[in-house]
């Protein structure tokens, strides 16, 4: 049987053909070793800002489902006072039918010399509301969960793209070459939209978000394939320079594909990273006393991991509670909301103290919240859970230059609809990404003949939110 060159090599895929060939080259002088060049020529290489910024890194905690803000952080009397009964001269347009107004079934006390009310769902979070903002007026364009997503996570409910991580590492790179800019961590599966809520869309494909199964409890399992038991590191790097040659060479000839460098670009992390996410994600090699203080637990484990990634110099981690949508808790709130906030309250208050404790606090920008919140009356038949809500919730913000013991903005005396100083998701990646040193405006990318950015054409920074 007859075999051209292009079959032979094709038949030879990384054995002996591609190490020939890698010979070859290199006697004839063509074949330059990868790792200086990929690293000068890297798109997460770190870049300025258009100003001096507050804060340098992003950590993401996402409740996603919706965790309800009449039962963590804007208490509500009156529905307590109205418990079982109509609220008065109100028709809620609510995605399911609803029925009575729900008091909540948790205890809240003003915490810190601010004052500020904190559910019992949060005792311990509780202890930094001194050093955190909540933002009680926050409203989304539906109350479904997957636009709601899409413009949380792309600033844009239904059409593809870039997700807030990418473009902050777009406009900042990376200050660990050998780790991904973008970590998503992600226990038991993906969320809802899977991997849409941390793509690159047109952005080049080295900012996308890099998932993590955080419930793997194995340091070599938690990033999958990137280890080669057979073979070693030096044969590896030999390949990995042919590589780079011959996609390089194709390149040339095709000018403007941005997904022939982004091709290049992953293989070379991937092989950067086999010794540097290993002993990144090895909370082993912590104390004792700190591994106690997260607690041996899922979050306790992902945020423990976080901090270690944010030392070295990962720009945007994103920590989601689970797969599919666990706050969603349209029945058995009192139980699912207790046991969800019980999972996170003591991580989230450690994983503060820590950064406070190593000097990361104040240039480490931490986002809490969900797609949207819930409604103050309970979902039909019983008494015992609620719909969406994207007319009014919550969500807070710490370090990076937030003002700390702060409440922006209110909703009514119901808690479902804003009425004092409303904050559009568009508003909050504004906000955020002012904090990081960018005019939101002027943060661009050229795609089909137009500048797109985060906020599209919306958007306006809050300074009442900064300290």
């Amino acid at each position: 049987m007859y075999l051209s060159r292009r079959d032979m090599l094709q038949r030879g895929g990384t054995g002996l053909g591609m190490l020939g060939l890698a010979s070859v080259l290199q006697q004839s002088g063509e074949l330059v070793a990868a790792t200086p060049a990929s690293r000068a020529t890297s798109p997460q290489q770190p870049r300025a800002p258009h100003f001096h910024p507050r804060a340098q890194r992003v950590v993401h905690l996402f409740m996603n489902g919706g965790p309800s803000q009449v039962d963590t952080f804007d208490p509500k009397p009156e529905l307590t006072r109205l418990h079982g009964k109509p609220l008065p001269g109100r028709n809620l347009r609510t995605e399911r039918k609803t029925g009575a107004a729900m008091g909540s079934p948790f205890r809240f006390r003003r915490r810190g010399d601010s004052g500020l009310p904190v559910s019992e769902l949060f005792e311990q979070t509780g202890r930094h509301i001194d050093d955190i903002c909540v933002i009680r007026s926050m409203q989304a364009d539906v109350p479904n969960h997957e636009p709601s997503l899409m413009l949380m996570n792309c600033g844009d409910a239904r059409l593809p793209r870039p997700s807030f991580g990418s473009w902050v590492t777009y406009g900042l790179g990376s200050e660990n070459q050998d780790l991904p800019g973008f970590i998503v961590m992600c226990p038991g599966g993906y969320p809802i939209f899977e991997t849409r809520n941390w793509r690159s869309a047109f952005l080049p494909g080295a900012y996308q978000g890099t998932h993590i199964d955080t419930k793997q409890t194995d340091v070599r399992k938690l990033i999958t394939n990137i280890s080669n038991s057979r073979m070693p590191l030096a044969r590896q790097r030999l390949q990995i320079d042919l590589l780079g040659e011959l996609n390089r060479r194709h390149k040339t000839r095709r000018p403007g594909d941005d997904r022939l460098e982004a091709r290049i670009q992953s293989f070379e992390l991937a092989f950067r990273m086999q010794t540097e996410a290993t002993d990144a994600f090895d909370i082993s090699k912590e104390p004792r006393h700190t591994q106690q203080a997260y607690g041996d637990t899922l979050h306790g484990r992902q945020l423990l991991m976080t901090r270690r990634l944010l030392e070295r110099g990962v720009r945007f981690v994103q920590v989601w509670t689970g797969a599919g949508q666990p706050w969603d808790n349209h029945n058995n709130l009192e139980k699912e909301h207790r046991r969800l906030a019980g999972s996170w309250d003591g991580p989230i208050a450690a994983f503060l103290s820590d950064l406070k404790q190593r000097g990361l606090f104040d240039s480490t920008l931490v986002l809490w919240g969900g797609e949207f919140g819930r409604t103050p009356v309970a979902e039909l038949p019983a008494l015992n859970g609620r719909d969406h809500n994207h007319y009014g919730f919550n969500c807070w913000l710490a370090g990076g230059g937030v003002k700390g013991g702060h409440a922006h903005g209110a909703t009514d005396d119901f808690g479902f609809r804003t009425v004092k100083d409303p904050v559009h998701v568009h508003d909050l990646h504004a906000t955020m990404l002012h904090l990081l040193g960018f005019d939101h405006e002027q943060l661009t990318y050229r795609f089909a003949g137009r500048d797109f950015r985060l906020t599209d054409v919306h958007g306006t920074v809050v300074h009442e939110l900064i300290g």
